[in-house]
């Protein structure tokens, strides 16, 4: 049985005009220039987060509270306390499964390669492990590929309630699920046109990946993925805050949870909530013999861009979400090449993570025995 656990947003007491006040307050702070921004408490952050979310907050003053953030650089507690916000919005349920691995890929997607995670997840629970991906669509800075297209492509339900997609994971035919922000956090996922807008990456690009929507009844275990260095003890700091009991912080391919398949490459990894440890993976000691870093773009893939925009997505989203959807699909079916390797390797971190496999010499052997038999796309079917 799932079980919903409900939260409530406002704190006892707070009324429109209390939000806007102290909105009011935050802004005079941290919008006064390099040298005069004066950070703020976590419970303030919260406060205005909440505000936001419940719609009390104009959206001038949403975007400026975001900007202003960023231009000064949040602070941990700013970290924290907007997570709280995001955390007290979400409609959480705790799955009928003693362990659930919460997947985290890029919310803004991918536009350079074939994205091969959105698999994982048949993969894990073919593994014994069930997992949840979660994500969106059309969201910058990038508008690229996410698991939410490339499942729909697949034919997998990508607009399920929290508690129909937790039941997915108690079913032994199934033992995965995807879930839209759509569906776990509205008021987040409404927030999308004014992140458009402001075009930059602000706060909610880091924290909305830690919304923990769907949990074990004994272990949560976060998964996700950055690029430049700074984030890893972010991350830790934020998954620790959110209740996950092990994260899994993997430096990959466009800020993905895939590492380069050509190159050695590190990730950092805490567990039953300790201390944050730091770790190699290289593609050519574990078996893995590939020229691309990545699933590449096919050659006649259709190309599109946003006019005026350097980073957004230069490939047709439709198109692209079939093209890995196709590949992703054959390696879960036991096909050989980069799609399957992806898997692997990301598959084999979270064998070392969960504690199911004490080195990942020892989990590649188990991951490839299970895509050589091919029952992992059953779940996908």
């Amino acid at each position: 049985m799932n079980t919903a656990q409900t939260t409530t947003t406002s704190p006892a007491g707070m009324t429109p005009q209390d939000y806007q006040r102290v909105m009011h307050s935050i802004i005079q702070r941290v919008a006064t220039g390099p040298e005069l921004s004066k950070n703020i408490s976590q419970s303030e952050a919260a406060q205005g987060m909440t505000g936001i979310l419940e719609g009390h907050i104009d959206p001038v003053q949403a975007a400026i509270f975001f900007i202003a953030l960023r231009m000064k650089r949040e602070t941990a507690d700013e970290n924290k306390g907007v997570l709280d916000g995001v955390l007290a919005a979400t409609r959480r349920v705790t799955a009928a499964v003693d362990e659930v691995v919460d997947i985290a890929d890029p919310y803004d997607g991918y536009n350079r390669c074939l994205p091969a995670a959105p698999f994982l997840g048949p993969l894990l629970a073919e593994l014994g492990l069930p997992a949840v991906a979660h994500s969106t669509q059309n969201i910058g800075p990038k508008y690229g590929v996410t698991a939410r297209h490339v499942l729909a492509a697949a034919g997998v339900p990508t607009d399920l309630d929290p508690a129909t997609a937790a039941a997915r994971l108690s079913d032994p035919a199934i033992g995965w699920t995807y879930i839209d922000q759509a569906q776990f956090c509205p008021g987040l996922s409404a927030l999308v046109p004014l992140r458009q807008r402001m075009i930059k990456r602000q706060v909610l690009t880091t924290i909305e990946v830690c919304a923990r929507p769907i949990a074990g009844r004994r272990h949560t275990h976060f998964v996700t993925g950055f690029v430049h260095k700074p984030y890893p003890p972010v991350y830790a700091m934020l998954a620790r805050h959110a209740g996950f009991d092990s994260a899994l912080i993997i430096r990959g391919v466009e800020g993905g949870v895939i590492p380069s398949l050509r190159q050695a490459g590190k990730y950092h990894l805490y567990q039953d909530r300790g201390e944050l440890v730091e770790g190699d993976v290289d593609p050519l000691a574990l078996g893995v013999e590939q020229a691309v870093r990545s699933v590449p773009l096919p050659d006649d893939l259709p190309k599109s861009e946003r006019e005026g925009d350097e980073v957004a997505i230069m490939v047709d989203v439709a198109a692209t979400a079939a093209a890995a959807a196709k590949v992703g699909m054959a390696a879960l079916g036991g096909e050989r090449g980069p799609a399957y390797d992806s898997l692997a390797l990301t598959a084999a971190l979270v064998m070392v993570q969960t504690r199911r496999a004490t080195s990942l010499a020892e989990a590649m052997t188990q991951v490839r025995g299970v895509l050589d038999s091919g029952r992992a796309a059953a779940r996908v079917r």
